[in-house]
């Protein structure tokens, strides 16, 4: 089992999505920190990226922060470095296929590895273009995992069959963004993944409360929550440490009850 896979082992994950550098890459250490310690089992971090289509205005207008702050792709390396002093838990990268193009596959999932990331998950990258990363990818031992939609439909086979890690699950259709319900047929998603792969997997898009998480780790392995995290994060700027931690311990809670 890779390090992602082994944030499943024992429970229904919660994961967690912060924006690295907004405000500031010393609150987003301290927000991880406060997620871990309320018990988050996995953090994916976004490495902001100036045209990112796949998120919704709340984390459009945190890559935007992030950006204008000056925050730049090595130096959330080095701020993951320092994260792996304390933080045990397996970290992920969420981005854009450009950044790591333009910063050079190779360069970069090398310092993946040297830094500790153990994922890394492109929503532009589409399946039948991985190819491009996965080699690089294994070679540093970095999971390229693989995001399903629902309009992956007849495609969801052959996803799940060449997927690492864990498999992200994609609730709706459209953008990130906290939705008060979700509509999509999971459990035949799900079912259809289990068919063909033995990987955890978890929920994202749409999540925002104790009571979604819940019903979306009961069809599944998990939670992945971001807009909702990064909305409190826009909200208390430097201060949002403890509130973030607050936020995360009633999301575990509330998966402990499964």
């Amino acid at each position: 089992m890779s390090r992602t896979g082994e944030a499943f082992k024992n429970r229904k994950a919660f994961i967690p999505f912060v924006t690295c550098g907004d405000p500031d890459l010393e609150t987003t250490m301290k927000v991880v920190k406060a997620a871990v310690e309320a018990g988050a089992d996995l953090i994916e971090l976004g490495i902001p990226f100036s045209d990112p289509t796949a998120e919704g205005p709340v984390i459009q207008a945190a890559s935007l922060r992030a950006l204008q702050g000056g925050v730049t792709t090595d130096a959330i390396f080095d701020m993951v470095v320092k994260l792996r002093e304390s933080v045990s838990i397996p970290m992920v990268f969420m981005t854009y296929a450009n950044v790591v193009y333009s910063y050079g596959a190779e360069r970069f999932m090398s310092r993946c590895n040297k830094a500790g990331i153990d994922g890394i998950i492109l929503p532009d990258l589409p399946y039948e273009e991985k190819g491009e990363f996965q080699d690089v990818c294994r070679a540093h031992d970095v999971d390229l995992i693989s995001l399903i939609a629902p309009t992956s439909q007849d495609r969801i086979a052959m996803i799940a069959k060449e997927a690492e890690g864990f498999i992200h699950i994609v609730s709706s259709l459209g953008v990130t963004g906290v939705r008060s319900r979700i509509t999509t047929d999971l459990n035949s998603m799900v079912e259809e993944i289990r068919k063909n792969s033995d990987l955890p997997c978890a929920v994202g898009f749409g999540i925002s409360t104790p009571e979604q998480a819940k019903e979306m780790a009961a069809l599944s392995d998990g939670a992945i929550v971001g807009s909702a995290i990064v909305k409190i994060i826009g909200e208390y700027g430097k201060e949002a440490a403890p509130h973030v931690g607050e936020y995360v311990s009633s999301m575990r809670k509330a998966l402990d009850e499964l």
